[in-house]
């Protein structure tokens, strides 16, 4: 069994769909895409988001924000949940950044780039 930790800024901004413009809206989106997906797979899913926290609704998906601000604040937390985790190897971190890449293969963890996932997984 796969655990799934996403990049959830990386995911949404992979299509320029004018997310930009309702980032809350984009979120929950996010989320609710990623219920989905926890529920056909039967695999737990964390999604890391970037902003100041707010209610989303989930059923399956744990959702957290980054515990600071700033750059690279949900890459730093993201590589914190892998280091920390009892068998990396079991993880893969949903993420194009290319440094957060890097940091968790380096404790074991597998990598599926962000687009990718959003199209073969989420359906768009």
């Amino acid at each position: 069994m796969t655990r799934w930790i996403v990049d959830g800024m990386n995911v949404i901004g992979s299509r320029p769909d004018g997310w930009w413009r309702d980032r809350a809206g984009a979120m929950r989106e996010l989320v609710a895409a990623l219920d989905s997906f926890a529920e056909r797979s039967g695999e737990p899913v964390t999604v890391v988001l970037d902003g100041r926290a707010f209610e989303l609704p989930a059923r399956l998906v744990e959702v957290g924000f980054a515990s600071r601000r700033g750059p690279n604040a949900a890459d730093d937390d993201i590589a914190e949940l892998v280091r920390s985790a009892a068998d990396s190897g079991e993880l893969t971190v949903v993420t194009s950044d290319a440094g957060l890449a890097a940091r968790v293969r380096g404790t074991g963890a597998a990598v599926v780039g962000a687009g990718g996932f959003r199209r073969e997984q989420l359906g768009g």
